[in-house]
């Protein structure tokens, strides 16, 4: 089969290499998945450099965690699936091999993901995909839309008809986070640092739109949009918008901390928490039952995910470059 891998000691995109590995067979339990379509994340960025989690890739690994395809083979005990059913693998794997009480690991790093034509997947850690959506629409789903969902409605209390949500840029994340929150009724705001951008989030149903090269305080709009702040913030930003995010919420909000692409330095203090009640979840991904619950949601009301672009396979590194310039809105995939 055809493969992508980060090598030992990469530095960068421009360090990928295109492989070939035989065709995996499944064991007990594991189904064997043709990859149609797979979507980027920040962190592919951080592992194909060499820094996620501080640490360099040490072996061949193929990178991605989300991807969706169709079983092309099961092994012997597998009851879920069968050949051809559409499916998407989950973000979080539990080896076979694993210790009951072990924690789960990621596909992407440190498990072999989903930059290959086949990827071999236990049989519970795949879910169905949502009928009506393409396969790169479906590859979008593992990571970023979990994410989101997990940061909506599992996080503390469940944004709720009339919320204010707010969402920071035009990221899978952020994009997820808006259509999960109108489709609950919430009232959403978001930021962006492109005016083009903006009018796209205005016609997805934004409320309010903050240009914040324009507006650096953007808090101050915030605040000044909602009349009273908000109940919950898709803080995909880290160290440099973590304060004015604290800032934004109304009484009693909660802010859902995911990532950190606006920098890991910043004031980072949690204690204007206290005077407003609010309170700090850590996000990191979400699990199986959260992700087939949010299918449910996007069959039921229609949702869509929002592709930028899709690249071939063989075009790998241009849609890695194309994900690091931030020139993108939704989400960035590579198909067959």
């Amino acid at each position: 089969m055809r493969a992508w891998v980060v090598p030992p000691g990469a530095k960068g995109v421009d360090d990928l290499q295109r492989i070939e590995r035989p065709d995996p067979q499944p064991g007990p339990g594991q189904v064997v998945v043709r990859v149609r379509a797979r979507s980027l994340n920040y962190r592919d960025q951080l592992v194909a450099s060499g820094t996620y989690f501080g640490a360099p890739n040490t072996r061949e690994l193929i990178p991605l965690s989300d991807g969706a395809g169709d079983v092309a083979a099961v092994g012997p005990g597998v009851s879920r699936f069968r050949v051809g059913d559409r499916v998407a693998g989950c973000f979080f794997q539990r080896p076979r091999d694993a210790a009951p009480d072990a924690p789960p690991l990621a596909l992407g790093s440190p498990l072999d993901g989903t930059l290959a034509d086949y990827v071999v997947l236990n049989d519970d850690g795949v879910v169905a995909v949502p009928e009506g959506l393409s396969y790169e629409e479906a590859a979008c789903l593992p990571c970023a839309g979990v994410t989101a969902w997990h940061a909506l409605f599992r996080a503390g209390r469940p944004v709720r008809p009339g919320d204010n949500v707010l969402v920071l840029g035009t990221g899978g994340v952020s994009i997820f986070a808006l259509q999960f929150a109108r489709a609950a009724g919430a009232r959403v705001v978001a930021t962006s640092s492109s005016d083009e951008k903006i009018a796209r989030l205005r016609g997805m149903g934004v409320s309010d739109a903050i240009n914040y090269k324009r507006t650096p305080e953007w808090e101050k709009e915030v605040l000044r949009a909602t009349g009273r702040g908000v109940d919950c913030v898709v803080e995909v930003g880290g160290g440099g918008t973590f304060a004015r995010s604290l800032q934004s919420l109304a009484r009693g909000g909660k802010v859902c901390l995911i990532g950190f692409v606006a920098g890991r330095g910043g004031d980072t203090s949690p204690y204007p928490l206290m005077g407003k009640a609010g309170s700090l979840h850590g996000i990191f991904v979400g699990d199986r039952e959260m992700f087939e619950e949010m299918n449910r949601a996007i069959a039921v009301n229609g949702l869509k995910p929002v592709v930028d672009r899709v690249f071939g396979f063989e075009e790998a590194k241009q849609a890695f470059a194309l994900h690091a310039s931030g020139r993108f809105f939704g989400k960035v995939v590579i198909g067959a």
